[in-house]
């Protein structure tokens, strides 16, 4: 048995009608029981990749090809696609598009029963990996009412149940909250010590690849820019910048206290870090005073002990007590299944109360209809495709504004407006389904900002979106919030809420559980413990090296040591 399980060889591929090479001369190996994570800016070829390395292309997707792709010593555009997909399980990108039961249970099935195995083996394989994602009481659960977490958990439960050798996982964290993402890392290194299996994970975050990762594969406009140990990487500034990645938070504060006198290693994981930097008591502190942060405007959200209760009678809110004043950011944070969603529904008629009372705009919700409540409240949903449907980005912007009885020359007149303010002029006349996720997102929220709400309620702006395009969002979102609109921002990202809310509601089992500024609820590990949070890695890194008050950023951090920093 050799102990390479995939050799890419020479390997380049353009999609069939893209005019472009997406993966240009690939070279590379994958040993057995080896973990390999791949980074890269949108449209550097990951995602290609992995659809390489299972079958999927060429089987699947056409395209012009060079160099081959070898899996278990065969080449995978030789042999049938079932035959390499014995061997890689591939979870992608998009769960939902992976989920095709109707219950939990038959979903998790298919790939074993693929295989033509006895009804009996499938059953327990599906069973045995719905229980290792922890789904294993949701066996009858009807696919289409599942969270967009509990999504991810099945695509990658009906992955483990076909036993494959090697697992090739794309972004298969990026709708969990940390504990999830942490469960789910779990199971699939007990597979990989059980099995000898050999794992491949395409991921934006450099925290979790620094910590994880054996050897790490950086891809830039197709072609491999490095590979080899995360640490030489993520500790080289410039090829991190050259990449369009961000380096993990302890590379970044490192780096910045060069400038400071600092002239030791760039450690890139926090234990690392605790090890080699100079610690609080070696230098004079200097601290950071808060940020000015604007007084709220007169309220635009009262909740007055908001319920609710799903049919089937489960308490999804129960007595929240809020109000948020106009031109406030806040984030709404929590574990899955914590109420973040239900509460942030509510806001736009999606929900309605089933005990308490909520006012919008200094009104109670009542029977208001949701056409009424969109004049003050936007919802941009997690997945913009949810959202749009329009044969143009044009008339996707105008639809709102049709419904509201506006007249041609005043939307075409805001509709320019509004594309003007997202940076989307240009793509007035393109199909929403020929742009990119990002510029998607962007389109979701343009169809919302057109009506003017006073507030904008937006899922997780940056999943799935590379560093820079994550960037470009949050700009926008701080542009917006400037110009006065209240933001209401739902997301698992800790390093979002620092550098941007000034304020953080986080909930636990439908309950409110406190409501704080970013840098104060940080410093409070019983309320992040209970709901099943982390801070960020700065965060815990000034903690460790006795940082004496809280430090939220990277900027925070260096801004403490001020100019006085001795290695």
């Amino acid at each position: 048995m050799t102990d390479t399980m995939i050799a890419i060889e020479d390997f380049s591929f353009s999609h069939a009608g893209s005019g472009a090479w997406q993966l240009q001369r690939i070279g590379t190996s994958l040993r057995r029981g080896e973990k390999v994570a791949v980074m890269g800016a949108t449209g550097a070829g990951k995602s290609t990749l992995a659809m390489a390395l299972n079958g999927l292309i060429p089987h699947h997707h056409e395209g012009q090809l060079t160099g081959r792709v070898v899996v278990d010593g065969r080449v995978v555009a030789e042999v049938p696609a079932l035959d390499t997909v014995r061997v890689v399980g591939l979870v992608m990108q998009d769960a939902e598009a992976q989920i095709t039961g109707q219950t939990v249970l038959t979903d998790a099935a298919v790939g074993p029963a693929n295989f033509g195995l006895p009804r009996d083996e499938v059953l327990a394989r599906a069973r045995e990996a719905l229980a290792a994602v922890g789904m294993g009481e949701l066996e009858e659960r009807d696919t289409t009412q599942l969270s967009g977490g509990q999504r991810q958990r099945l695509a990658i439960a009906g992955i483990i149940a076909m036993e494959s050798e090697v697992l090739v996982l794309d972004e298969p964290t990026s709708e969990l909250d940390p504990e999830g993402t942490e469960e789910v890392f779990a199971v699939v290194d007990r597979l990989s010590a059980a099995r000898d299996a050999s794992l491949v994970l395409i991921e934006h975050e450099p925290e979790l690849i620094a910590e994880w990762a054996d050897r790490l594969l950086v891809l830039r406009d197709g072609r491999l820019v490095y590979d080899g140990a995360p640490a030489g990487f993520f500790a080289e500034a410039p090829a991190v910048a050259a990449a369009a990645l961000r380096p993990p938070q302890v590379a970044a504060a490192a780096e910045g206290l060069r400038g400071a006198g600092y002239a030791g290693e760039i450690p890139v994981t926090l234990a690392r870090a605790v090890e080699v930097l100079p610690r609080w008591e070696a230098a004079r502190p200097v601290p950071r005073p808060d940020p000015v942060t604007p007084t709220p405007g007169a309220p635009v959200i009262e909740a007055v002990g908001l319920g609710h209760v799903y049919r089937g009678g489960v308490e999804a809110l129960a007595g929240v007590d809020v109000t948020i004043g106009a031109g406030e950011f806040v984030a709404v944070l929590g574990r899955n299944g914590a109420g973040k969603t239900t509460f942030a529904r509510h806001l736009n008629g999606l929900l309605r109360a089933t005990s308490g009372e909520l006012r919008i705009a200094g009104a109670p919700v009542g029977d208001r209809p949701v056409s009424e409540l969109a004049r003050h409240v936007g919802y941009v949903f997690q997945n913009p495709d949810h959202q749009i449907f329009a044969a143009n980005v044009r008339e996707e912007v105008a639809y709102g504004l049709r419904n509201q009885g506006w007249d041609q020359e005043r939307i075409d007149a805001r509709v320019a407006q509004v594309l003007d303010q997202v940076g989307m002029p240009e793509f007035a006349d393109r199909h929403p389904f020929t742009l990119g996720k990002g510029e998607r997102q962007r389109l979701a929220v343009a169809s919302v900002l057109a009506l003017e709400p006073e507030v904008l309620v937006i899922d997780e702006p940056t999943t799935g979106q590379d560093w820079r395009g994550a960037q470009a969002m949050m700009r926008l979102v701080e542009e917006l919030n400037a110009a006065g609109h209240t933001i209401v921002m739902i997301t698992h990202d800790m390093t979002l809420v620092a550098r941007h809310a000034r304020r953080a509601l986080v909930f636990a089992g439908g309950r409110l559980l406190a409501d704080d500024d970013p840098r104060s609820l940080f410093a409070r590990p019983e309320v992040l413990e209970e709901g099943r949070l982390v801070a960020p890695q700065i965060t815990r890194l000034a903690r460790e090296l006795g940082c004496p008050h809280p430090i939220a950023t990277v900027e925070d951090f260096l801004a403490a040591w001020g100019a006085e920093v001795t290695a």
